[in-house]
């Protein structure tokens, strides 16, 4: 009888682990934008940045409570105590302090422009990934992530007024940022990503709360609490909400499934969606350099997607067929 575990096979007709990888964060890097762009819609209709990226948390953990819950009634779903309790909430803190950030930094940025400041991220992530996780970061790796950085460029093409006080938010956030996502392949291998969305929405919440109130206490106009004043824009909290829910838990998965150092170039693809809907949403439409600039980074990432999935085909290839019983 053939092995029940699911194996992959020499002619590449099932995708391996880090082909799924590849996929899912590439699908993730399509939906996380979304959020950026309502939350930066959330600012100007008059929300505090701070009260936004803790309504997108919060928002975040109901809809997760939903999921445990209904699945709860129909069948057995992945315990919600983690395994590591701290690394999680360390998560959580982690991705809400970045998030607070570059939500502030939208409010008076473009969408696109602050996102091509925060595409250091990858290459910080490179850099911690050797050396806290010990990975090995092959020069392909290093060069597909260099290049795809000069494409984010070419798309955004900055302007020397951006590198002001406000540019030094989305910089610390990618620093944090790489530091989650970093944390997040240290606790994937043996937490559920579920249970550790449900936990970094927590421990998000426990950081941006104190922060909120401190603003408030001192007349802070991005720090303060501010409410939904509609039932659109409390509906557009809860979408962003569910669709951060999805993409994160998608970016878990991944980062379970394939080491940082082969993901990091992925995340330059947000950069394609973000231009989307910097056109779509605000009427900021490409130009020549911005539409080579997306194809420099699509065309990294699906050069680092096949060359990864013919080294899956052969590490399989070398170690035989799968075993049979």
């Amino acid at each position: 009888m053939a092995s029940q575990g699911k194996a992959t096979n020499v002619s590449g007709e099932q995708a391996g682990p880090v082909a799924r990888a590849m996929l899912l964060l590439s699908g993730a890097m399509v939906l996380i934008p979304v959020m950026d762009a309502i939350a930066k819609e959330l600012s100007n209709q008059g929300m505090a940045p701070a009260s936004v990226a803790f309504g997108r948390f919060a928002a975040q953990t109901l809809v997760l409570l939903i999921v445990f819950g209904t699945w709860r009634a129909v069948g057995t779903p992945p315990s919600m105590l983690p395994g590591r309790l701290w690394p999680n909430l360390l998560r959580g803190a982690l991705h809400g302090s970045a998030t607070m950030m570059f939500f502030v930094a939208l409010k008076y940025m473009p969408l696109a422009d602050t996102i091509a400041i925060f595409f250091i991220e990858p290459m910080i992530l490179l850099l911690l990934s050797s050396i806290f996780l010990k990975e090995v970061v092959g020069w392909p790796r290093r060069i597909a992530s260099v290049v795809a950085f000069g494409g984010a460029i070419l798309v955004i093409q900055p302007s020397y007024a951006l590198f002001g006080a406000v540019s030094l938010l989305p910089l610390a956030a990618a620093m944090l940022f790489a530091f989650y996502l970093l944390v997040t392949r240290w606790v994937s291998i043996d937490e559920h990503p579920l249970t550790m969305q449900l936990y970094s929405g927590i421990g998000a919440m426990f950081t941006i709360g104190p922060i909120i109130v401190v603003g408030e206490s001192l007349g802070s106009v991005d720090y303060s609490i501010t409410m939904p004043e509609s039932s659109g824009l409390l509906l557009a909290i809860g979408v962003m909400g569910t669709v951060s829910s999805v993409g994160h838990v998608m970016v878990a998965k991944a980062f379970s499934l394939a080491p940082a150092s082969v993901l990091a170039p992925f995340s330059y693809l947000e950069i394609v969606t973000a231009t989307l809907l910097g056109f779509v949403v605000f009427g900021d439409f490409p130009g020549p350099m911005q539409w080579l600039g997306t194809g420099i980074i699509v065309s990294m990432g699906f050069l680092i997607f096949i060359r990864e999935r013919q080294l899956e085909r052969l590490t399989v290839s070398a170690a035989g067929p799968a075993p049979t019983l």
